[in-house]
């Protein structure tokens, strides 16, 4: 057990173990996004920075079939930060929250020796997608590109540039294809740890392994902040998602099945 599954296995709650808290019909949930911790400033602007921080929040939500409908942000902000960055800041934040109908609806500032954002995400669902609920001989796929992030955070560490569009900035989430597929799905979760240890995440919780029809290079599974759906569904559907993602034009990779091997993550954890 790394640390961090350590630390988390000290709070005993049913509502512990998917990407928010479902309690009743509403999801609750919170991520941080520390600055040299996630993210440097020569690498963003700082609404470039307050986008990407919602946008992996509200991530959580989308990835359990959850519509976001508040915010609270709590910003940790350098003493000698300018107006006009706390203005970027503030657009940020405001602009995703406008494109998803979501208010903010308060939260707490402080100063701090840089800068460090949390957010807790309040969304509503009427049919939930849990990490739980995978049956033998699902089929497992996972939407869009996986790689990319990786290679890019490589570039940025070795003082390199990244293009504008990149998915490092700018995160572009699955929330039509989640809901437009709700009825054919069994599980879900968002890709933000890397493929495979999310994988991890989705044998322990529903005690199955994964018969895989493709192999991966290390640097495309072990690639974090992908932000991208890992789902599982019953073959049955496989030609019908198939046909609808090619409609939505979202690439599907159908990469494995779900059997009773054991399954072993093969990437470092990301976060101790």
């Amino acid at each position: 057990m790394n640390l961090e599954n350590y630390f988390i296995s000290q709070f005993n709650n049913i509502h512990i173990g998917d990407d928010g808290a479902l309690i009743e019909n509403y999801v609750y949930s919170k991520d941080a996004f520390f600055e040299n911790v996630h993210f440097k400033k020569r690498w963003m602007n700082y609404y470039q920075i307050a986008k990407k921080a919602m946008l992996v929040n509200i991530s959580d939500a989308i990835a359990m079939n959850a519509k976001p409908k508040y915010a609270l942000l709590s910003v940790a902000m350098p003493k000698n930060i300018k107006k006009f960055e706390m203005s970027a800041l503030a657009k940020g934040f405001n602009d995703v929250a406008s494109d998803f109908d979501m208010q903010i609806i308060g939260g707490d500032t402080i100063s701090n020796s840089k800068l460090d954002i949390t957010i807790t995400i309040i969304s509503k669902t009427d049919k939930p997608l849990l990490r739980k609920g995978i049956r033998k001989n699902d089929l497992l796929a996972y939407t869009g590109e996986l790689g990319n992030s990786l290679k890019d955070l490589r570039k940025l560490l070795n003082l390199g540039n990244i293009h504008k569009k990149s998915k490092f900035v700018n995160i572009e989430l699955r929330q039509n294809f989640i809901l437009n597929n709700i009825r054919y799905l069994n599980s879900g979760m968002d890709i933000s740890d890397g493929l495979y240890s999310d994988l991890d995440k989705l044998a322990k919780a529903n005690s199955i392994g994964f018969k895989f029809n493709r192999n991966f290079d290390k640097r495309v599974a072990c690639s974090g902040e992908e932000y991208e759906m890992l789902v599982s569904f019953d073959r049955r559907y496989k030609k019908a998602l198939i046909r609808r993602s090619k409609r939505s034009r979202v690439r599907l990779t159908i990469f494995a099945k779900a059997s009773r091997q054991k399954y072993i993550n093969r990437c470092k954890s990301h976060h101790f």
